[in-house]
C-alpha cells in the first residue's frame, strides 16, 4: 500500500480565489498518488507521472443535475469550476444527441446501438467540452494567452473559446493538416501557426514554448488536468440520456486516450455517488491501422506503448506516442474490453456506411470508430446482443477530402424524364 498523500505547496504559488475550481480538491499523480496543490501544473514533482483531478464531492441526486441548463454546466459539481461558471463567456458545449441507430444496427447485426453525435457541439466535435474546461482554469490562473497543440479539432475549439473569451489566442498545427479544419481555425484567430511535422513535433514545439513563456496557457500541455476533465461529460451524457445507467459496451476512438480514459472516470463517479447501479460495462478502443501504437500493444498483450510514425487519413487519430495510452490498456483489459485497428479504406467504408444507414456524415475519427466497431462484432470480441455505444466526434464536412473520392453523382443526364429513367433509377 502506498504512503497517504501529502499537499505541498507549489514553488510559485498562483493567488487563487476562493471556489475557483469548486468541488476539486487538488492535483494527484496517476502513477504515485502524491498530491499537490491546484495550479497550471501537469506533472508529479515527485515521479514526473501525470497529474489528474481529485475531488471531495457533494451529495448530488439526479433532479439537482437534470434542472440544470442543456450543456456540460449541467454536471459542474463534478468539474474543475466555479459555481458561477455560465457567467464567463465560454462556447457552452454539449447534451449533445444520443440517437438509436437502428438501421446500422441491422446491418452489423447489434442487438441495440446506441450514437453519441458530438459533431453537433459549437465547432462540431468534441474537443468543445475539454476546451470549455480549459478555459476556465486558464481564467482562473490568470494567463494572457489561450494556445494548443492540435491535430485539427481541438485548434477550432480553442480558436473559436478563445474569441468568445476576448483573449489572445494563438494554435499550432501540422502544415499538412486537412484544409477545412485549418479554415474553422483562421476564421475565429489571425494566429494559427502551421508547424513542418506531424502531431508530435508540434506538441514538443508547445511544450518548450511553455517551458519559456510565462501567462500561456496551452489548454493541452499545462493545464491538461482540467482540460482532460471536460471529456468527463461524455460519460456523464450516455448514462444520464440512457435513462441513468451505463451501456453494456462502448467503442470510443483513441489519440492520446485521454476520451477513452475520462469516459470511465466518469462511469465510476457516478456509481460512486449512487447515480447509477454498478454494473459490468466492456470499453473498446478504436485506432486507425497507419497510427495503432495502443493497439498494437494490446494485441501483443504488452503494456509498453512504442511510438511511431503517423501515416492515415485519420489525421486527427494521428498521435504518434499517445500520452494516455498506457492508461488506455488498463481501461480495456480492466473491463473486458479490447483495441482493434482498422485501414484507411475501411475508415472510408465506415463513413458512408454510417452517412447511408442514419444520416450522419463523420470525420475521419468517426470512421475509424464505426470501422472498428464492425470488425469488433465480425471478429466476435463485441457481444452482438449486449446493448452498445458508439462516439462519433466529429462531423464529416472537417474532412471532405477523405470520400471525395469515392462519393458523387450517380449520373450525370440531360434535363428529360427520358434520360432520368435511363439511369435505373425510376
Amino acid at each position: 500500500m502506498s504512503a497517504a498523500p501529502v499537499i505541498e505547496p507549489s514553488a510559485e504559488k498562483t493567488q487563487i480565489r476562493e471556489g475557483a475550481f469548486g468541488n476539486a480538491r487538488a492535483l494527484t499523480c496517476r502513477e504515485c498518488g502524491h498530491e499537490v496543490e491546484l495550479g497550471p501544473h501537469y506533472a508529479c514533482s515527485e515521479c514526473f507521472g501525470p497529474l489528474e483531478i481529485a475531488y471531495d464531492f457533494p451529495q448530488l441526486t439526479r433532479e439537482e443535475i437534470e434542472a440544470g441548463p442543456r450543456n456540460i454546466w449541467r454536471y459542474k459539481a463534478l468539474l474543475p469550476v466555479p459555481t458561477d461558471i455560465e457567467t464567463s463567456p465560454n462556447t457552452e458545449p454539449g447534451f449533445t444527441r444520443l440517437l438509436e441507430a437502428r438501421n446500422l444496427a441491422a446491418e452489423l447485426g447489434l442487438a441495440r446501438l446506441w450514437v453519441k453525435d458530438d459533431s453537433t457541439n459549437p465547432t462540431n466535435s468534441f474537443k468543445d467540452r475539454v476546451v470549455a474546461c480549459a478555459l476556465s482554469a486558464a481564467r482562473e490562473f490568470g494567463s494572457k494567452v489561450f494556445a494548443c497543440p492540435s491535430t485539427g479539432n481541438l485548434a477550432n475549439a480553442v480558436a473559436a473559446a478563445g474569441a468568445r473569451a476576448g483573449m489572445k489566442t494563438v494554435v499550432f498545427i501540422p502544415s499538412n493538416l486537412e484544409q477545412p479544419k485549418q479554415v474553422n481555425s483562421a476564421v475565429f484567430t489571425d494566429s494559427l501557426v502551421a508547424v513542418e511535422g506531424n502531431y508530435d513535433d508540434v506538441n514538443k514545439l508547445a511544450s518548450e514554448i511553455a517551458g519559456e513563456e510565462d501567462g500561456w496557457a496551452f489548454v493541452n500541455v499545462n493545464v491538461r488536468p482540467y482540460y482532460a476533465e471536460g471529456s468527463k461529460t461524455l460519460g456523464y451524457e450516455i448514462a444520464e440520456q440512457l435513462g441513468w445507467r451505463l451501456p453494456d459496451q462502448i467503442v470510443i476512438p483513441v489519440a492520446s486516450g485521454s476520451q477513452l480514459t475520462k469516459v470511465h472516470k466518469a462511469f465510476q463517479e457516478l456509481v460512486g455517488l449512487g447515480l447509477v447501479e454498478d454494473r459490468p460495462y466492456k470499453v473498446f478502443g478504436a485506432q486507425a491501422a497507419g497510427c495503432s501504437p495502443v493497439s498494437v500493444a494490446y494485441k501483443a498483450g504488452v503494456d509498453a506503448i512504442r511510438p511511431v510514425k503517423p501515416d492515415t487519413i485519420a489525421k486527427s487519430l494521428a498521435i504518434g506516442n499517445p500520452a494516455d495510452g498506457i492508461y488506455v490498456l488498463d481501461v480495456c483489459r480492466q473491463t473486458g474490453g479490447a483495441v482493434e485497428d482498422v485501414t484507411d479504406d475501411e475508415v472510408r467504408e465506415a463513413i458512408v456506411l454510417l452517412a447511408r444507414t442514419e444520416g450522419i456524415f463523420t470525420e475521419t475519427a468517426g470512421g475509424t470508430t464505426v470501422g472498428v466497431l464492425k470488425k469488433l462484432v465480425e471478429s466476435g470480441q463485441l457481444d452482438p446482443e449486449l446493448e452498445t455505444v458508439v462516439i462519433n466526434t466529429g462531423h464529416g464536412l472537417k474532412t471532405l477530402d477523405a470520400v471525395s473520392g469515392s462519393v458523387g453523382p450517380v449520373a450525370t443526364i440531360a434535363p428529360s424524364y427520358a434520360a432520368f429513367a435511363a439511369t435505373g433509377l425510376a
